[in-house]
C-alpha cells in the first residue's frame, strides 16, 4: 500500500476504493475468524480489553492490589477453616491469616485502605464445630 492519495480525492472515498479493490483480489478471504461473531461484540467498551484477552490466552488472572489479594484469602481461608479435619487445623489456619491482617494493618498494603479485622479464633472453632455432625 505505497499508493498516494490522489490530490482533491477525499480520504473517505480513496480508502474505501482501496478497501474495496483489496477485497476483490481476495486479500481478506483467509483471515483468522473470518465466518465467526468479532469477539466482545455488543459488551460495554473496556479499556483494557486486549489486557484481559492476553491473560486469558496465556491462563493467567488478573493481578489484584495486595489489600484485595488478602481479603480473597482471608475468604479463602476462612473457608478452609471451616471445613478443617481437625480443631488443631482450624486453630492453625486462623492464626496464620491473622498475623497477616495484622501485619498489613499495622504496615499497610498497597490498593484499597485494609478494612479487616483478625478473625476471633474461638469463634471460628465454634463455628466449626457446629457444622460437624
Amino acid at each position: 500500500m505505497t499508493e498516494r492519495k490522489p490530490l482533491g480525492m477525499p480520504f473517505e472515498s480513496w480508502i474505501d476504493r482501496q478497501i474495496r479493490e483489496a477485497a476483490e483480489r481476495g486479500e481478506f478471504d483467509d483471515l483468522p475468524g473470518a465466518g465467526k461473531p468479532i469477539p466482545g461484540a455488543g459488551r460495554p467498551q473496556d479499556d483494557n480489553w486486549w489486557i484481559k484477552n492476553k491473560l486469558a490466552e496465556e491462563g493467567l488472572s488478573m493481578p489484584l492490589p495486595p489489600s484485595l489479594a488478602l481479603r480473597k484469602e482471608a475468604d479463602e481461608v476462612l473457608e478452609l477453616a471451616l471445613n478443617a479435619g481437625s480443631e488443631g487445623e482450624v486453630r492453625t489456619l486462623v492464626q496464620g491469616i491473622n498475623e497477616k491482617i495484622n501485619k498489613a494493618i499495622k504496615r499497610g498494603a498497597g490498593g484499597p485502605p485494609v478494612d479487616l479485622f483478625p478473625f476471633n479464633v474461638e469463634r471460628v472453632v465454634e463455628r466449626w464445630r457446629e457444622a460437624r455432625p
